[in-house]
């Protein structure tokens, strides 16, 4: 693995261009156990640098297309998707404010007016955003049910720039052979059906712009 330094010195339009980025911006300041100083905290915070790289990539590859004379309605810049970690406290953190401002911020990487409105009773464990040509879906798991003898909650959030394979590639439909009857999925308190709208364990809206 190469090793680039500071995220908040790179520019992604000098970095070699890929496919997927993660990211899990420090936690401290969405925890519940933390100050709560939410995506303006200096830690959290850099989750805006994951975008704005992002984005720099995305926009120098599409130059690139054009250039070469690849662009068309098949090729989409890279990178396609984007993979973000962090504590179950960002659904609660500025009273739900800083989930939100990710989802916005996460949407307008594809479609620069998404608004992304934020659900009457707060948001759940599970859902999925479709939009025009792009897809966000995010899950809370659980350590203890991938081998960690310690429970350790996180949220897992995908976005697909240039499809709607969020949703495919988070939530599991089927139960895996061998697992028992009680699925992971319940154990987890997550949704493994997408349904319409948000209810208790998540679901998908449509992207508003």
């Amino acid at each position: 693995m190469k090793h680039y330094g500071d995220i908040t010195k790179l520019n992604g339009a000098d970095l070699p261009v890929v496919d997927v980025i993660t990211g899990g911006s420090p936690c401290q300041d969405l925890s519940v156990a933390g100050k709560r100083a939410g995506l303006a905290g200096e830690r959290s915070g850099l989750f805006m640098e994951q975008i704005r790289i992002i984005k720099e990539m995305r926009a120098k590859d599409e130059l690139e297309q054009l250039r070469s004379g690849r662009a068309d309605d098949d090729i989409r810049p890279r990178p396609r998707y984007m993979v973000w970690e962090n504590v179950p406290g960002a659904f609660s953190s500025n009273k739900g404010e800083d989930f939100r401002a990710v989802l916005e911020e996460t949407a307008r990487i594809a479609d620069e007016n998404a608004v992304i409105p934020e659900p009457a009773n707060g948001w759940s464990n599970a859902g999925c955003i479709m939009g025009d040509g792009w897809s966000i879906a995010w899950r809370v798991h659980d350590a203890q049910f991938w081998g960690v003898p310690q429970r350790r909650r996180r949220i897992a959030l995908v976005a697909d720039f240039g499809g709607q394979s969020a949703p495919e590639i988070l939530f599991e439909r089927e139960s895996v052979s061998g697992d028992p009857a009680e699925s992971r999925q319940e154990r987890e308190g997550s949704s493994g059906t997408v349904t319409d709208g948000f209810g208790e364990t998540g679901g998908c809206i449509a992207g508003v712009t």
